[in-house]
Order: structure tokens, then sequence, then C-alpha cells
């Protein structure tokens, strides 16, 4: 969940923004990269002239209709939990998520790239995907906080705990009516955009990147999450499609473990388990995943219908799969902090269990759990 916090710049806290950023490059080929200099359009859309077009075709009357279609759409994508909320509360919720929207927006416009039209010959295709994705990230993020943490508010102090695990799937689903109304380059400029807003308020990625301010480069514990970091997205489909391998059968509420809206839920939220390990791997304290994380898998499991075994087996595995990927010394350092994740999981079945509905809204309301 979006916390405020201060990024205090330093080299330690630097390196980890910028890998931060490189989950908002765009992967190119060589055919597609060929084709956008060819046309030129890509350069055209990526000015200060062509970003201002794209502005004016998601002008605040259509942001307003994408983002009632969004909640109309998550509504009917979570039709099996009755009476989720009421028409005022999701008026309230949809005018708050096009605020986020109006303000993406205009910072948007703030990062033109006239630099591609004279270096673009010059530059890898590496250093060219780089150019087109979130120019400063640490900025961004400042200038969306206040709006996003407004949006986040108002599914916390909605009269049902469970509309805030619609936050991500709201705003997933306005995301992609949004890139229908624009054409293939004006995608690919606003598309990493896009993307940090879903995870943004979900994914403690910023708070990786402050607890990293107390550890000198070269840190043993820092080159590990220097490491891990680049691989998070990699890991979280590994982990899901073993997951697949695992339960084929599996089916919740929503569908089987399979179809492709629960894929993406379970890769988002796998490479969530990934920010929340690494936040507690540095800050050496596991209060994160234990005020955060668990209150969350228990909403999910309870509001889906799934077993929490499925939930310990999904910590299991991905643990695996980063111990996999790292040197046997490391895997030294890394199984303690993993085990210790692993337990709490298993003790949560008992010491939580499936409380009341009013029991548990009480414990999400006063964590900073979301999906």
């Amino acid at each position: 969940m979006l916390k405020t916090v201060e990024i205090a710049k330093n080299p330690s806290v630097e390196t980890l923004l910028n890998l931060w950023a490189q989950r908002y490059t765009i992967n190119l080929s060589s055919e597609d990269l060929q084709s956008i200099l060819s046309n030129n359009r890509l350069l055209e859309v990526a000015s200060s002239q062509g970003r201002s077009v794209t502005a004016k075709k998601l002008k605040e009357n259509v942001l307003n209709v994408n983002c009632q279609m969004a909640w109309i759409q998550t509504k009917t994508f979570y039709a099996y939990i009755s009476n989720i909320l009421d028409l005022s509360e999701a008026r309230r919720i949809t005018q708050f998520a096009f605020r986020v929207y109006k303000k993406l927006i205009e910072v948007y416009q703030k990062y033109p790239l006239e630099e591609l039209v004279i270096s673009i010959g010059q530059q890898s295709l590496n250093d060219f995907e780089k150019s087109i994705g979130i120019p400063n990230i640490a900025e961004l993020a400042y200038a969306l906080e206040p709006t996003l943490l407004l949006f986040q508010e108002q599914h916390m102090v909605s009269k049902d705990w469970r509309s805030l695990g619609f936050m991500t799937t709201q705003l997933n689903f306005c995301n992609q009516l949004i890139l229908k109304k624009l054409e293939p380059s004006e995608q690919i400029l606003l598309a990493p955009y896009l993307k940090f807003v879903e995870e943004q308020v979900a994914m403690p990625w910023q708070r990786v990147c402050v607890a990293a301010s107390k550890y000198e480069i070269g840190a043993s514990k820092l080159k590990i999450v220097e490491e891990m970091l680049p691989k998070s997205q990699e890991i979280a489909r590994s982990t899901y499609e073993r997951l697949l391998g695992l339960f084929p059968n599996q089916r919740s509420r929503r569908g089987l473990l399979s179809d492709t809206g629960i894929g993406h839920s379970c890769i988002r939220d796998l490479n969530m388990f990934q920010a929340y390990f690494w936040l507690c791997f540095l800050e050496e304290n596991i209060v994160p995943i234990e005020q955060e994380l668990l209150p969350l898998c228990a909403m999910v499991v309870e509001g889906v219908d799934i077993k929490w075994e499925l939930t310990e087996k999904w910590c299991e595995v991905l643990n695996m799969e980063i111990l996999n990927r790292v040197t046997s010394e490391n895997k030294e350092i890394l199984q303690p902090h993993l085990q210790q994740v692993k337990e709490l999981f298993w003790q949560q079945r008992y010491s939580l269990g499936f409380r009341e509905e009013t029991q548990l809204g009480e414990v999400i309301s006063n964590s900073s759990a979301i999906v």
C-alpha cells in the first residue's frame, strides 16, 4: 500500500530508484524499433506538442467516462460478492479515480522527449527503451502521491471493507480503456505511466528504495536486492506457472487459476509479495508483512473462497524461485528471512483464522493491505 515516505537521495537509494524505474521501460523488438524510426511518429508524439495532442484526446469528459466504465467493469468482475458498494460510494470512488488520471496526464505533459530526435541515431536499443520510459520516477511519485492517497482513502473508509481489494482492478480496467483511445505510438509512451499508477497503490517499491538509505554501496544485503529487483517479474511469472502445474484444476469464486484475468492478478500479487519481502529484508523488520500483507491475504482468501493452504504453497514456491536465482553464499543470508515469512503465514492460519467480517474489516482498516 502507498505510504508517505521521504526519499533521501544518496548513492544506495539512487541505485534502487534506477532499478525501480526499469520496471517501466518498454521492451521493443528490433522490428518494432525499425518501424518506429522509419515513420518518425513516435518522435512526433513524444514532443511537447505531441503530448499536448495526446492530452486533448483524453480531455476531462473522456477520462470521466472511462473511470465510470472501469468501475462498472470492476463491479461486474466481482459480481459474486453481493451489495459490495452502494451507489453514492461508487460515485465518490469514481470521482477520485478521475482525479488520479487527470493529474497523471498533467505530469505526463511535463516530460517531452525532443532530445530523441537528436540522439536517436547514437543510442542502442536498450538506451532508447529507457529514454521512453519514466525519466524521473521520484518526481512522478512525489507529484502523484497526494492524489493517490486520497483515492486510496476512499476505499479505506468504504462501508464495506472489501472494496479495498478493488483498487488495482479498477485502475487496471481504466488503464485498458484509456489505451484504447490512443494510437500505437501514444500507447508506447503513456503505458509506463499507467502501469506505475496501478502498481504504486499496491507495491511498496518506493519504500524499498528508501530502506536502502542506511546501507553503503557494496553492502551484502543491498547487493542482493540490486540483483533480485530486476528479476521480480521473471520470478513472479515462473512462480505462477509452477503453481498452475501443481494446481491445474484450482478454482475460486472468480474462476480457474489458469484464467487470463486471474493470471494477471496472481503475477501482480507475486510482485507485491516480493516487494514486501525486500522491504522487510532491508528494514530487518517483519512488521510490514505481518501488519499489511497478512491481513490482505486473509481478506482475499475469504473473499474468493480459496484454501489457506494454497497461500502457504504460494509462499513456498515463491521462496524456491528466489533461492534458485542466488549464489550459495546469498542463500545462507536469505534463507532465515524467507523461513520467517513462511512461518508467519503458517501461524496465521491459527492466530487469525477466518474471523467474522466485521472483525476482519477492523484488521484491514488498521493496516495498509490492498490487493
